[in-house]
């Protein structure tokens, strides 16, 4: 794949964090690029408890088993600006092999006719399997990408040659 962006196109780096793994590539490939960085925040941010997947009763563990309680409203969920972007690299954490709900406004509330979709997760040991898919199933516009895993523990050279692999360029 290549992705050069064009004189008035910008690149626009998403992500939604929850323990800083997808926060650290992000910043990379937002640095690496050049790009311009969104933070997906929650209304109602996770706590370290919330986060607990071992917990039945923490909040991501009822989420996952009940999906009427995956909306998650988000502080802000369209980026100023946001038609002037051409590439999108979207960046999440992988949640019982789904892409973190955080993102679901996101792709939902956007339109990204004309975009190229970049999606990528960050996982210690869960692969990517439909999560890129399944985002891009929420939203009928934009050129989307398969999506790839990320070691959550890369480090910033690895993170260079993901990108260069990708052609993604500034």
């Amino acid at each position: 794949m290549t992705t050069q962006n064009t004189a008035g196109s910008k690149t626009l780096v998403v992500h939604y964090s929850a323990h800083g793994h997808t926060r650290r590539v992000a910043e990379t490939i937002t640095r690496t690029l050049g790009a311009d960085a969104f933070v997906l925040a929650p209304v109602a941010a996770y706590s370290e408890p919330d986060l607990d997947y071992n917990d039945p009763r923490s909040r991501v563990s009822r989420e996952h088993v009940d999906r009427s309680l995956r909306h998650v409203a988000l502080a802000q969920d369209t980026p100023d600006g946001f038609a002037d972007y051409g590439t999108v690299l979207i960046g999440y954490p992988i949640w019982w092999g789904e892409a973190s709900w955080v993102l679901g406004d996101f792709v939902r509330n956007n339109d990204f006719t004309g975009k190229t979709v970049v999606p990528f997760c960050t996982s210690f040991s869960s692969p990517v399997g439909a999560s890129a898919r399944d985002l891009a199933a929420q939203t009928s516009t934009g050129d989307w990408r398969p999506g790839t895993r990320l070691e959550a523990s890369i480090d910033a050279d690895g993170v260079r040659r993901w990108l260069e692999r990708l052609g993604v360029e500034a």
